[in-house]
């Protein structure tokens, strides 16, 4: 009896949580604060570019671009989420964030990074549907079916999203300021301050990374045996080339993002450390969104040619 007094005293205090990822040396946090902030404006910068250039060459109007700029705008959301409270940390002594703050980060940090996974295993079935069933191509990918792809994959996320992080913040949480070994209130370092069993929990979040990281890679990984497949079929050399360079774009990103957040989210909690763990969220917060505008613009030969005649065409007028 006194000890559920106890965690319902501590939950009803435990209104605010602390950060404590970065170095609290002024030097260093003025250098993590500049470096972090070209990031976020390069990432900002870069797919908005992507959008821009999407949106305004008639040429691009195409379902996979339309799934690009997609992914682009996923990109600017997600980093949004995260960044600007992660600078304002990186500067505040105190670095709090409060217990409402976390919870709301966390949702839109889980929904927007789960419809950023099932838009690649979309974007993996149109490059399948193209090569594999090129004749077919326009009657299976309609606008109307590209949007409700595009609209299925966000609601599922964020509804899969908005249930864990309930039953998240439902649990009992220690102390009066818990201290969070992150940048951000992501699932694994939130959970591991609750004063209560968490292994249903962590069954759930198992549950949730299996539906959104685990099949979608699988879907993926079967797509893109078929699309193999179909390339080396291809006789011209220069045909197989284009072909390969398209989808090479879309696997790297693949292997970034869904490798990262595969070693967070379904590891072994024995084995996993939350030094690690924020480190490795760095890659998927910063290098996955920094590398889409970079990766697409550098290997596409379509979106080159089209941002040099959109830039041209500004630049006249």
């Amino acid at each position: 009896m006194h000890m559920a007094r106890t965690v319902q005293t501590n939950q009803s205090i435990a209104s605010e949580f602390i950060f404590l990822a970065f170095s609290t040396i002024p030097e260093i946090q003025h250098l993590l604060f500049t470096f972090f902030l070209l990031l976020y404006l390069t990432i900002i910068f870069g797919n908005v570019s992507i959008i821009w250039v999407v949106c305004t060459d008639q040429s691009l109007h195409t379902p996979m671009y339309f799934f690009l700029g997609n992914l682009s705008f996923l990109e600017i959301c997600y980093t949004t989420v995260v960044v600007p409270q992660m600078l304002a940390s990186i500067l505040d002594v105190h670095r709090i964030i409060p217990f409402a703050n976390c919870g709301i980060q966390m949702f839109l940090f889980l929904g927007l990074g789960g419809t950023d996974c099932f838009l690649l295993a979309v974007m993996a079935y149109d490059r399948y549907v193209a090569i594999c069933h090129p004749l077919r191509y326009t009657l299976i990918m309609t606008w109307q079916v590209c949007i409700w792809l595009v609209v299925g994959s966000a609601m599922l996320a964020l509804t899969l999203s908005l249930e864990l992080t309930v039953l998240i913040f439902t649990l009992p949480f220690c102390g009066h300021q818990p201290q969070i070994n992150h940048f951000l209130c992501d699932v694994p370092p939130v959970l591991s301050l609750a004063c209560a069993d968490t292994h249903i929990h962590q069954t759930v979040l198992y549950s949730v990374g299996i539906m959104v990281l685990a099949i979608p890679f699988l879907l993926i990984s079967i797509s893109y045996t078929y699309i193999v497949a179909a390339i080396l079929q291809i006789s011209s050399t220069s045909g197989r080339h284009q072909a390969f360079s398209t989808c090479s774009s879309h696997l790297t990103v693949v292997i970034l993002q869904y490798g990262c957040c595969a070693l967070v989210y379904l590891r072994p909690w024995s084995t996993s450390s939350e030094d690690e763990n924020w480190k490795l969220a760095l890659i998927y917060t910063f290098v996955t969104p920094l590398l889409n505008p970079l990766i697409y613009s550098l290997r596409n030969k379509d979106v080159k040619q089209a941002l040099k005649k959109v830039v041209k065409k500004t630049a006249e007028s």
